[in-house]
C-alpha cells in the first residue's frame, strides 16, 4: 500500500479534505468538502477518509501548521493547515 498525506484546510469558510496523490492532477485527489462551520472532529475527518477509501498508517497522529495568507508579510492572516499519513485500504484510489 502506498503512503500519503491527507490535509485538512479552510479556504472560503469552507473545511475541506483531500489525500495528495504525486503524480496526479490536483482537481483528482479525492476530497471531502465538510462545509462551514467548526473545525471538524477527529471522528469526522476519520469517517471521511474511510469513505475516500483510506485509513490512518500505524501511529500516525494530526499535525497542526498555521502559515500566512501572504508570505512574507507578518500582518497577514493566519490559516490552518492540518495533515496526517494515510494509505490506501482496499479499493481506495493510491
Amino acid at each position: 500500500m502506498s503512503e500519503h498525506t491527507a490535509h485538512l484546510s479552510i479556504l472560503t469558510g469552507r473545511w475541506t479534505l483531500c489525500v495528495v496523490l504525486l503524480g496526479v492532477p490536483v482537481s483528482q485527489w479525492p476530497e471531502h468538502d465538510f462545509g462551514p462551520g467548526n473545525v471538524p472532529t477527529p471522528t469526522e475527518r476519520s469517517r471521511a477518509l474511510t469513505d475516500l477509501g483510506f485509513v490512518f498508517t500505524d501511529g500516525a497522529e494530526w499535525a497542526w501548521e498555521e502559515y500566512p495568507e501572504r508570505p512574507d508579510d507578518d500582518s497577514s492572516p493566519v490559516r490552518l493547515l492540518a495533515s496526517v499519513q494515510v494509505c490506501s485500504r482496499g479499493g481506495g484510489r493510491s
